[in-house]
């Protein structure tokens, strides 16, 4: 049965609205990082009367913006990398195995997703610089500090996930691996996790996005040498001016390497949340 024309019509009509906004905001951003600042700071123009390059190579140079990308891709790589593997000896051990504080272990993890990321911000602080006069060891101000932190919030969301993936999966396969002659860890590595591949890189890419776009912490747990990109780019506003064709145009790079990740890793995020294991 056809759907009726006034349904495909108002379809049309909210998916035209739907893109443009979506898209419209991009725009204003490509278009402003290709102008010089006066065209930028003056009236604003949909089509650009002057076009320039320049900023994409002064945003180099404004700020130590290469430090910082240095900076964002170490803490959010090891925040991810860290992430997933401790999530998934968590996740399976609280999917396969009983033991006592099961239940309250759980609670606990997923309890934790209900508190502000602010709340957590003082008593860090305070942690951080206790342990670097008691044992030298200098966590506040540094990118080590900051990747513990960043597991703070994306650990126990990696772990809740992933418990419920591996609950998907039979319990055969894992039967099945043991009359084969695997043990626990063996069945882990061999069929458990080639099965939850997909749910696996979801919860990595949830985990690199969650810190490589993270302001708060990074704002307070950073110096000039370890300050992350989310944090760098407030460099480019001034006390005299707003280098606003620069911004747009470094918010468009630092932005590549999570559009490029989605992009190929974006079938493998569909059949994590969509998909179950049974092969």
């Amino acid at each position: 049965m056809a759907a009726p024309r006034s349904f495909l019509w108002t379809r049309r009509i909210f998916l035209t609205l739907l893109t443009t906004f979506v898209v419209l905001p991009v725009y204003v951003m490509v278009s402003s990082s290709l102008k010089p600042l006066e065209d930028v700071s003056g009236k604003f123009e949909w089509i650009p009367s002057h076009f320039t390059l320049s900023p994409y190579s002064d945003i180099w140079e404004t700020v130590p913006l290469a430090d910082y990308f240095a900076n964002s891709i170490i803490v959010a790589g090891a925040a991810t990398v860290l992430s997933v593997a401790i999530a998934i000896l968590a996740a399976y051990a609280v999917s396969r195995y009983s033991f006592r504080g099961k239940r309250a272990f759980t609670v606990t993890v997923l309890s934790t997703q209900m508190f502000p990321g602010i709340l957590f911000l003082l008593p860090l602080f305070i942690i951080y610089v206790n342990i670097g006069n008691a044992t030298g060891i200098a966590l506040f101000g540094s990118r080590e500090g900051l990747i513990l932190t960043y597991l703070t919030f994306s650990l126990p969301f990696a772990i809740w996930m992933l418990t419920g993936y591996f609950d998907s999966i039979p319990r055969e396969l894992d039967e099945a691996a043991k009359v084969d002659g695997c043990g626990p860890v063996s069945a882990l590595f061999r069929v458990i996790i080639p099965a939850a591949r997909p749910g696996i890189i979801a919860v990595g890419i949830y985990a690199f996005m969650t810190a490589w776009g993270e302001v708060l912490f990074a704002s307070v747990m950073t110096n000039d040498e370890t300050r992350t990109l989310s944090v760098g780019l407030q460099g480019y506003a001034t006390l005299n001016d707003v280098y606003w064709n620069q911004v747009m145009a470094a918010s468009l790079v630092v932005s590549v390497p999570v559009v490029v990740g989605f992009l190929l890793l974006q079938r493998y995020l569909v059949a994590g949340l969509t998909a179950g294991a049974v092969k």
